[in-house]
């Protein structure tokens, strides 16, 4: 039997996209959530992690006793989807699942630096130069990539037919986003109506129903 465990914090993040992949298909996990705050016990525990960050996937099986450790958020999240059917239905389609987790990549280098102002409780002047300097031209990039895979999709899914983990990790940054007011609804139709369709996914319903409410 193999057993599952995914370490990360407190918040939604870089863990996020794993989780709702283990209760996507049902499959057991331990979700292991190190509070942001306590940076005692994560200077302790960094020592053990094989980069020393998170998230990190332990895999046992409990029958050879053998386990190992999956470092990086993408790594795990392409692993996870590869082994539960959502990376893309053909070779095509899992190059272009990973080009779109790779532009999501890309636009949350802009949003880590507001996310930083955020913590360190920069100046509300400082913030907004942030956002319009920095977050809103990236964004209006990224937005305008995902919007022209949507546009070209009959199923409503980024790539393809069929849901992939790519349309996990997008959703969720849009509930990010949504949270900090940089992605509104009403102006953004074609990403509002494909938020919806993943937030509304029954698989995920009473998941997203319960989990922590946090901005990140």
């Amino acid at each position: 039997m193999i057993q599952y465990k995914l370490i990360y914090f407190d918040v939604r993040g870089l863990g996020e996209v794993s989780r709702q992949l283990f209760h996507l298909t049902g499959t057991h996990f331990e979700d292991i959530r190190i509070p942001r705050n306590d940076e005692k016990l994560w200077k302790e525990f960094k020592k053990s992690t094989p980069f020393g960050q998170l998230p990190v996937l332990k895999i046992k099986d409990s029958i050879s006793e053998t386990e190992i450790e999956i470092p990086q958020s993408s790594a795990i999240g392409r692993y996870l989807a590869k082994k539960f059917g959502y990376s893309g239905k053909t070779p095509e389609e899992e190059a272009m699942v990973d080009a779109v987790i790779d532009q999501f990549k890309d636009f949350l280098v802009s949003q880590k630096q507001l996310t930083l102002a955020f913590r360190s409780e920069k100046s509300e002047d400082e913030i907004k130069r942030i956002i319009d300097d920095v977050v809103n031209p990236a964004k209006k990039i990224y937005f305008e990539a995902l919007i022209k895979l949507l546009v070209k999709s009959p199923s409503g899914y980024l790539i393809g037919d069929n849901l992939t983990w790519a349309d996990l990790q997008i959703a969720d940054n849009l509930t990010t986003l949504k949270g900090f007011g940089l992605f509104v609804s009403s102006e953004e139709p074609i990403l509002s109506a494909f938020h919806q369709k993943i937030m509304n996914i029954p698989e995920l319903r009473s998941y997203f129903d319960s989990r922590p409410l946090t901005m990140l």
